[in-house]
């Protein structure tokens, strides 16, 4: 299937100095029930705006991150799903690495605005947590350990990988 009304959206792989990734909790609700996502940071590009320019404003106002070089392009996700986002058939994720010092997430966005986005929780997850994880949230891409581990262990690919749901 392909998308008809796709959600073009940026996310950010931000790995600190012990390659902890920053990781975004969403309480998202579903007709079925809710489900809880672990996600990085970002969010939908604005019509007009370049990938870029919405990556450091999504980070500027989700996390306080302000950067200034243009990190590499590193993962590009699909996600075909009509309850992803209301008014789209799905979301195109593209993911850019930044490397950064561990620091507080802590954006220009209110608590009530953050809510309002979904995002109830931030957290530096080590890689080895995400791979033995077994509770009930989810992280998306859901096997997130398998192309973190292989980011941190080779570095930038080029082209960037395509991942699944």
């Amino acid at each position: 299937m392909t998308l008809v009304r796709p959600r073009h959206a940026v996310r950010a792989i931000i790995l600190d100095e012990a390659d902890r990734i920053l990781l975004c909790r969403l309480d998202v609700p579903r007709p079925a029930g809710r489900i809880v996502v672990w996600v990085t940071p970002g969010g939908g590009i604005e019509p007009g705006e370049a990938p870029l320019t919405a990556l450091r404003r999504e980070l500027r106002e989700e996390v306080g991150l302000a950067i200034e070089a243009d990190p590499p392009h590193v993962w590009h996700q699909v996600v075909i799903d009509r309850e992803h986002t209301e008014g789209h058939d799905g979301v195109i994720n593209d993911f850019f690495l930044v490397r950064t010092a561990s620091f507080h997430p802590r954006g220009s966005l209110s608590a009530a605005e953050l809510a309002a986005e979904l995002i109830v929780e931030f957290r530096w997850w080590p890689l080895p947590d995400i791979a033995s994880y077994r509770g009930p949230d989810l992280f998306s891409p859901r096997d997130l350990a398998t192309p973190l581990a292989a980011l941190i262990a080779d570095e930038v690919p080029s082209p960037p990988v395509r991942l699944g749901l």
